[in-house]
């Protein structure tokens, strides 16, 4: 089965500030040990380095590139996937819902994933099952 991850769930793991890094260093581990396919898209990549950057130095942005993307699936995102996010965007008229989550969204269905890791309650707003 496949599990979608989001910035939430990346940056949780990384950072120990985070209140749900103890959480999410368990469920990662478990997705590896069940050698769950893990998928995220290069938006949810541009938008986690960027973050992680900016909140934790490159040693975190190294952590993340050679340990932690080389078991992640990267769904890399098309025009029309692209233009299927904008679409959500504008059309739920959310100030907080972000292009790159519409984005997500649009991928998790496409590709039928109805799992996802992440600690954005959007994504059980939209009917995926938080893990």
């Amino acid at each position: 089965m496949s599990v979608f991850i989001d910035t939430s769930a990346l940056l949780a793991i990384l950072d120990a500030d985070d209140e749900h890094h103890k959480k999410a260093k368990g469920i990662w581990t478990g997705l590896i040990s069940e050698e769950e396919t893990i998928i995220c898209s290069n938006y949810v990549l541009v938008e986690t380095f960027a973050l992680v950057q900016n909140r934790l130095g490159l040693e975190a942005v190294r952590m993340l590139q050679e340990d932690i993307l080389p078991v992640i699936t990267i769904e890399w995102v098309n025009e029309a996937t692209h233009r299927g996010g904008v679409t959500g965007v504008l059309t739920a008229m959310r100030k907080k819902l972000s292009l790159v989550d519409c984005v997500s969204f649009d991928i998790m269905r496409k590709l039928g994933i109805k799992k996802v890791f992440a600690y954005d309650p959007h994504f059980k707003e939209q009917g995926f099952i938080p893990v």
